[in-house]
């Protein structure tokens, strides 16, 4: 039973036996999988198997797919020491037909296969059908016509492939912000003129109280009430 994961089969149970670069032993290998056993348990009739095959086996039948006799019970017995030499076994990479050269333990195979440049991946955007190596997807989600993000600046506006590059709200809202300040400043200026006019509307009304005064010989005393009354 096999099945696909970033474009090269990658079996339910078992490690895949082409992946290896010395073909392995014959004890070593799944009966039910046909694979390089993982996580090898043993039943109460000692044949070994991968975990995960067997639970799967004995969900359906009842005896040990080699002997056919009966299982008894649900034990499982986890084979350490055969797992530790399955796990120093040399492999190639899963995505060596993509490129990717490299060899290592079988311990290191979840490890490298989940980092791997040349993991053949779904395009991150919605819609988008490509299948991307994953050291080429920064290249190819930067020119990616299903692209979609809302601006990051919180303006709400969904942004696509076609209008990103002439969004700009950070922009705009600065353009607002100096808009509103020079209309402020002129308001400002506006305001500081119609203040002077004021004042010297106000001197030149008190000096002409001041001449009415004199002209009429009003006494100081009401002089001095004027200015205040003025004032």
């Amino acid at each position: 039973m096999t099945t696909r994961t970033g474009g090269c089969p990658t079996r339910i149970g078992g490690y895949d036996v082409d992946l290896f670069t010395v073909a392995p032993d014959h004890e070593l290998l799944c009966s039910i999988c046909h694979g390089v056993l993982r996580c090898p348990v043993m039943i109460s009739c000692n044949h070994i198997f991968c975990k995960k095959c067997i639970l799967q086996w004995l969900k359906r039948q009842h005896t040990c797919p080699c002997c056919r006799t009966e299982v008894r019970g649900r034990l499982l017995v986890l084979m350490h020491r055969l797992n530790k030499r399955i796990n120093r076994l040399e492999v190639k990479c899963q995505y060596e037909q993509h490129g990717c050269s490299l060899k290592f333990p079988v311990s290191r195979m979840d490890e490298h296969s989940s980092s791997c440049g040349f993991a053949l991946l779904k395009c991150l955007n919605e819609g988008c059908p490509a299948e991307i190596l994953r050291k080429d997807m920064d290249a190819h989600l930067a020119t990616c016509q299903h692209w979609k993000q809302l601006c990051h600046f919180g303006c709400g506006t969904l942004l696509t492939f076609w209008n990103r590059d002439q969004h700009n709200c950070y922009l705009e809202l600065k353009e607002e912000w100096e808009r509103k300040a020079r209309e402020t400043r002129r308001m400002v200026a506006r305001l500081k003129q119609k203040s002077r006019k004021i004042q010297n509307l106000s001197a030149q009304i008190r000096r002409q109280i001041l001449l009415i005064c004199e002209t009429l010989d009003i006494p100081e005393s009401n002089e001095t009430s004027v200015h205040e009354v003025s004032g």
